[in-house]
């Protein structure tokens, strides 16, 4: 039987195991949910089911210790981390508990066709969200916070390599008082997944994680004209036009890239750096990631974890080793095994014949490119598959949202890098995905704003 298992990242070793539900038991939760949301929805005002999400984000945060040794455990994540993951959750319950009442409300249209018009937004009823490992509190909160707002309901199918963090989420929504068939974890598998997906039951499906899955899952949704939104992959690029503190500069580079192991779709991947400071821009980044080597992630004091599992870290060292075959070069780090362990590592050299020009790097890889002007800038960024996120640094701040304006991205950063907030929206175009999330936007994805048009 296919098993949700914790297999500790910095020893290999299987911890524990889960079963998958059985079909019977799927069948027991759909049925569940979709009664729920006919009280939960239809029954329940908005100001109450806020108040239940209130209490969800106290209990994040009286149990943040616990959670981020969880996560630590199960995919590697610095305790560190876990912990702030756990505050930025719990600010996104509290800013649904109290924003999402005025979201909701009746969006008046005036005097139209000889008549009076609101739009109504409301609950669709059952929804799916399939979640990744790499931030397995956030990705789920960004999901379930406007939906349960909006008085969906929810299965939640984690990532097989997370199945303690999901169960102690579903914990922690009984505790906060939630109905039951309100929110409900599976441990589910694919074929699971497709018939849930095509159960007319179900109004629409979320999930975050690879392009692979995002097809997969689009293909399924597409057959039964299901809504989706979908948050795939990003390789973003940090573009550099000049800076008045390169080491500043330099700092925030590698923090960004270096966060959550470089294992985050919207990190800065790609660095193009203006050519009067490619040369000193790559000795001192290569400098401050190359001190930087993987530890214990349970310690206080570790700042880079192992990543997720041996399989990724073989998976990136190939990566980069046909990188370094095709003409690129690693100017720090080395491509030595270690396990789950990976120091980091930066390339350069990179040109557009090469595969990894084009590819993710879903780990503590860097590619710095050299450009000669903004427009050249404009091309590299533009010239992937990938649209999610970037970011543009300049002491000109015309001439950086200039070039921010021309990016085919669905987030720029202007001198920063991930502004992750409650308030603002998140989310790609190209092959990153569609739809939002977070902000009011994310609270609009699956309602039905149901025109209301009355003649006197």
């Amino acid at each position: 039987m296919t098993t949700f298992a914790v297999t500790e990242p910095l020893t290999g070793r299987t911890l524990r195991e889960y079963p998958t539900a059985t079909d019977e038991e799927i069948r027991e939760v759909l049925a569940r949910a979709d009664a729920t949301h006919r009280t939960w929805g239809r029954g329940t005002a908005a100001a109450e089911r806020c108040a239940r999400l209130a209490r969800v984000a106290e209990l994040y945060e009286e149990r943040a210790a616990d959670l981020a040794r969880i996560i630590a455990v199960e995919m590697g994540k610095p305790v560190a981390e876990g912990r702030e993951e756990v505050a930025l959750v719990a600010d996104i319950y509290r800013y649904y508990a109290e924003y999402a009442p005025a979201f909701l409300r009746d969006e008046p249209l005036g005097h139209a066709a000889g008549g009076d018009a609101v739009v109504r937004k409301e609950p669709l009823g059952v929804l799916l969200g399939i979640m990744p490992w790499n931030y397995p509190y956030y990705q789920v909160a960004r999901f379930a916070a406007p939906n349960l707002a909006a008085g969906n309901t929810l299965l939640l199918k984690h990532a097989p390599q997370c199945p303690e963090s999901a169960l102690a989420m579903a914990q922690i929504f009984r505790d906060a008082g939630l109905p039951d068939g309100a929110y409900v974890n599976v441990f589910a598998t694919n074929a699971q997944v497709a018939d849930v997906i095509a159960d007319p039951r179900v109004q629409g499906v979320s999930l975050t994680g690879s392009e692979r899955a995002g097809a997969a899952v689009a293909e399924i949704a597409g057959r039964h004209l299901k809504k989706v939104v979908l948050e795939l992959g990003g390789s973003d690029a940090f573009v550099l036009l000049d800076t008045d503190d390169l080491d500043a500069t330099v700092a925030l580079a590698a923090a960004g890239r270096l966060y959550n192991a470089g294992q985050s779709c919207n990190a800065p991947k790609r660095f193009l750096v203006m050519d009067h400071l490619y040369e000193e821009f790559v000795a001192r980044f290569a400098a401050a990631v190359g001190g930087i080597r993987p530890g214990d992630p349970q310690a206080p004091a570790t700042e880079l974890g192992p990543l997720s599992s041996g399989a990724a870290a073989a998976t990136l060292r190939e990566q980069v080793a046909g990188a370094v075959a095709q003409g690129a070069e690693v100017v720090a780090g080395d491509l030595v095994p270690d396990g789950a362990c990976m120091a980091p590592v930066v390339l350069t050299g990179v040109e557009p014949g090469m595969d990894v020009y084009r590819q993710e790097l879903f780990g503590p890889v860097s590619v710095v490119y050299r450009v000669c002007s903004d427009e050249e800038a404009v091309r590299v960024a533009n010239d992937s598959p990938y649209g999610l996120g970037a970011s543009v640094h300049s002491r000109d701040l015309g001439r950086a949202l200039r070039v921010a304006e021309q990016l085919e991205v669905g987030m720029v950063y202007v001198n920063g890098v991930d502004a992750s907030a409650p308030e603002l929206p998140f989310g790609g175009v190209k092959r990153s995905g569609f739809g939002r999330e977070l902000g009011r936007y994310g609270i609009e994805e699956f309602v039905n704003r149901k025109l209301i048009h009355v003649r006197p």
